[in-house]
């Protein structure tokens, strides 16, 4: 099919597409060699999801690199502009909190997540912490142990902190460069390994609370101190360098990979990164590019310990690191356990991951044959919701061969102020197209629209006026809102499928995903929008100081059950007074109105 053509491919590294009968990219790839490798595909018989990807192209092309590093940089590059069907790998990969430490204007620490680890602008961060509660225990702790700056904005007069001795005072008070130069440097020397600094700290504060007969506070204080020494105890591993580093191990069988990340900091181990995933080319070029992957998205450590197989130099090249194999002692000792780890994951996880699989490619496959759709690799779904007309949104999220594809999902905000499905329809299609129109980016095979005919009418008026040609079906709930009928957006008949059958299956998760977000936002900006109207009655409590109120709080009942402490943490305590007593004559006008 394709001799001629891949007789033409040099023995030289670069980057490779393959693309289907559209003309779409489905898979990009790398190699040390694009005649060998691109050949491969067509002169063996493969199993699985390569077989699959195979069976899909009708072309290729390729762009030779200057070197195996240029093909890595290309490979991720056009990874990243087109995102191809089956480069699976960190779709939807989660971001890892680590603590952030800011010096200027004035000292502060916080839980931050970065997925593109760039946007730190030479913050100080530590971690990652895989758990984001310790994280946020960790903050907590050194908040109330040291008088950091805690509130947010640049207030005029000192808050509650201040009073309490957990604050400085930095908007009102000259702060002695010495105090800040000291705390900054206990801070900084725990976030760096040396536990003794907290663990003596606490000490220290718990003494002191005892001596002044407030033992409350001691037991408290107590009780943390025992947490940050099981942490601390979990974490402790062999290396004591301080250095930072991750271990990478993997384990390859029956067409899938393993991947196990550990992160050491500091010489400890603080958690790690698993993944499983199927294999399109070579295991070794797979688990080259998931690490690229991966460290465009999360802080890269100053050493990297992998197996001796990868493309060392390549990899700390790009990376700007150390990229390593340990051939003895403790850093070798530490790989094997990565490795095992990695092994023991994929012979867990396999036998569900294949049947997981085979049962949504199967389900999407089938519902593809039922629409008579030539490809199904893209899934729209839509939902509206309103409480009797008001606070009125819609909620769009993205299956992707199957699997909902969560950063694509969008939020929309109605215009209209009135219970109107047919236009409440009309608007979100048509801004979600006429910007995917202006923005070129990747339309729907299908569009499933939540509701019957009306919603279905809408929809299709909306395309035809954009002029584009998209497959429209609704999903319709019965009345104890379950997933009961599929109708066809062309002939408006209802589509036979078996209730116990996975296609309907499939239908009744999407379904229920797409409502499960909408709602969600539907309950956010309802509960905000509450918020908003009763704090309009407090004088002193403007937009700046709603939106933090909101963040902190959620909800009206919650700021109800707040202590005036609790308040007084977000604004000045004489406008929290005011609040707080606001907020309990409401309650008590609310609950003597229900009694009548």
């Amino acid at each position: 099919m394709f001799k001629e053509k891949l007789s033409l491919v040099p023995h030289l590294p670069g980057s490779y597409q393959m693309k289907n009968k559209d003309g779409i990219i489905i898979y990009v790839g790398k190699a040390k060699d694009l005649h060998r490798r691109v050949s491969s595909y067509f002169n063996r018989t493969h199993t699985g999801k390569t077989a699959k990807m195979v069976s899909e192209i009708a072309d290729f092309s390729y762009i030779v690199a200057g070197s195996e590093t240029e093909a890595f940089i290309i490979e991720i590059n056009l990874i990243k502009q087109y995102d191809p069907k089956y480069n699976i790998l960190l779709k939807d990969d989660k971001s890892y909190p680590y603590i952030e430490y800011i010096a200027k204007p004035y000292p502060k620490l916080k839980v931050s997540r970065y997925l593109n680890i760039k946007k730190k602008d030479n913050k100080k961060l530590f971690g990652p912490y895989p758990n984001a509660y310790a994280a946020r225990k960790i903050v907590n702790l050194l908040n109330r142990l040291y008088p950091l700056k805690k509130c947010d904005g640049n207030p005029k007069k000192v808050c509650l902190y201040y009073h309490i001795g957990e604050c400085l005072g930095y908007c009102e008070k000259k702060i002695e460069e010495e105090k800040k130069i000291q705390m900054e440097k206990d801070i900084l020397s725990f976030l760096n390994g040396n536990d003794k600094i907290l663990t003596d700290k606490m000490k220290e504060k718990i003494n002191t609370y005892s001596e002044n007969l407030n033992y409350e506070m001691a037991l408290e204080l107590k009780k943390e101190l025992d947490y940050i020494n099981i942490v601390l105890d979990k974490q402790k591993v062999e290396l004591h360098d301080l250095i930072n580093r991750d271990l990478i191990g993997y384990y390859f069988d029956k067409g899938y990979i393993s991947i196990q990340i550990f992160f050491l900091r500091n010489g400890k181990l603080v958690g790690g990164h698993t993944d499983i995933f199927p294999v399109i080319s070579e295991p070794k070029d797979e688990i080259e590019t998931y690490i690229l992957n991966f460290y465009s998205r999360h802080e890269i450590p100053k050493e990297i310990l992998m197996t001796e197989d990868l493309n060392h130099e390549v990899i700390g090249s790009i990376l700007n690191t150390k990229a390593l194999y340990p051939t003895r002692g403790p850093k070798k000792k530490l790989l094997e356990m990565a490795l095992l780890n990695a092994k023991i994951n994929l012979e867990n996880e396999l036998e569900l991951t294949l049947k997981d699989e085979y049962k949504t490619e199967q389900a999407n496959e089938k519902l593809k044959e039922i629409l008579n759709l030539p490809i199904l690799d893209r899934i729209d779904l839509f939902d509206n919701s309103n409480l009797f007309g008001d606070f009125s949104v819609s909620g769009m999220v993205v299956f992707k061969n199957g699997r909902p594809a969560k950063n694509e999902y969008r939020k929309y905000k109605i215009s209209i102020d009135k219970n109107d499905d047919f236009n409440t329809m009309k608007e979100v299609i048509y801004r979600r197209y006429y910007r995917a129109l202006l923005e070129k980016s990747e339309m729907p095979n299908l569009i499933i629209v939540d509701g019957g005919i009306n919603q279905i009418n809408a929809c299709k008026s909306v395309l035809e006026d954009l002029n584009l040609k998209i497959k429209v079906c609704g999903l319709r709930k019965n009345d104890k809102h379950r997933t009961n009928d599929l109708l066809d957006g062309t002939t408006y008949e209802e589509i036979p499928i078996e209730k116990d059958s996975n296609v309907f299956h499939y239908l009744t998760r999407m379904q229920d995903e797409v409502h499960r977000y909408t709602i969600s936002y539907h309950r956010n900006i309802r509960s905000k929008g509450s918020i908003s109207s009763v704090l309009d009655n407090i004088e002193g409590i403007g937009d700046k100081r709603k939106k933090e109120l909101i963040k902190k709080f959620g909800s009206v009942s919650k700021m109800e059950e707040a202590s005036l402490s609790d308040l007084s943490k977000v604004l000045p305590l004489e406008i929290a007074t005011n609040l707080k007593k606001y907020l309990m004559a409401r309650k008590e006008s609310l609950n003597q109105k229900e009694e009548k």
